[in-house]
């Protein structure tokens, strides 16, 4: 059954490692005509934090994963479909990161107000993922590793749900108010749920 784990997680790994190349594609070398280099540069700044953004949020998501499986003994085939639901998820974000860096670039303000709800509805999708699978965890004991409890993925659900709640919060202030303001959420949710995650948590308490 470990091996199982091990084949899960290196199939993980590869998607998310394609996730991350897929997300610098966005980031081009800009022509110009001698001179016009560094004005070149500073005008891709919406490319710049669209990628900064879900380069974190992918992160977070990979380090969840790893140590999420870390405490899993076996598989089932719902563990599979649900871990499937987090990569399908998390694949979406080179697209919407896309979006969201062109319409910056060259849309008008409509076009940053879809772009933005975009972004928040796959941070929403990301998150409903993540409450699949930590909800067959807690539902199948068996499948943890001795010692573990439920306790940990109880938590977890929290930050899912929260997840789901920001994301969408920020989707709608961004399609209904202000599309700066969105995207400043979605830079600091990463952090957020880096900072909170129930790994560091216990790496805190180690060091007490």
């Amino acid at each position: 059954m470990r091996s199982e784990i091990g084949r899960l997680l290196t199939f993980s790994d590869a998607v998310f490692a394609i996730v991350i190349t897929l997300l610098v594609l966005e980031l081009r070398a800009p022509e110009v005509p001698p001179g016009g280099l560094a004005r070149a540069l500073l005008d891709q700044w919406p490319s710049y934090l669209a990628y900064v953004t879900s380069y974190l949020l992918i992160a977070v998501t990979w380090y969840n994963h790893k140590t999420t499986f870390r405490r899993v003994h076996r598989c089932d085939p719902w563990l599979h479909v649900t871990n499937l639901g987090v990569l399908f998820s998390t694949a979406l974000l080179p697209f919407a990161t896309a979006v969201v860096s062109r319409s910056l670039r060259h849309g008008n303000q409509a076009d940053e107000r879809i772009s933005t709800a975009l972004f928040g509805l796959v941070g929403v999708l990301i998150s409903i993922s993540w409450l699949g699978l930590y909800h067959h965890l807690v539902r199948n004991r068996r499948l943890l590793r001795p010692g573990v409890t439920v306790r940990l993925f109880t938590l977890e659900r929290r930050r899912g749900l929260f997840g789901v709640a920001a994301f969408g919060l920020g989707g709608l202030l961004g399609f209904l108010v202000s599309p700066p303001v969105a995207l400043g959420i979605f830079l600091v949710l990463p952090v957020i749920f880096a900072l909170s995650a129930e790994s560091v948590a216990e790496v805190r308490r180690l060091r007490r």
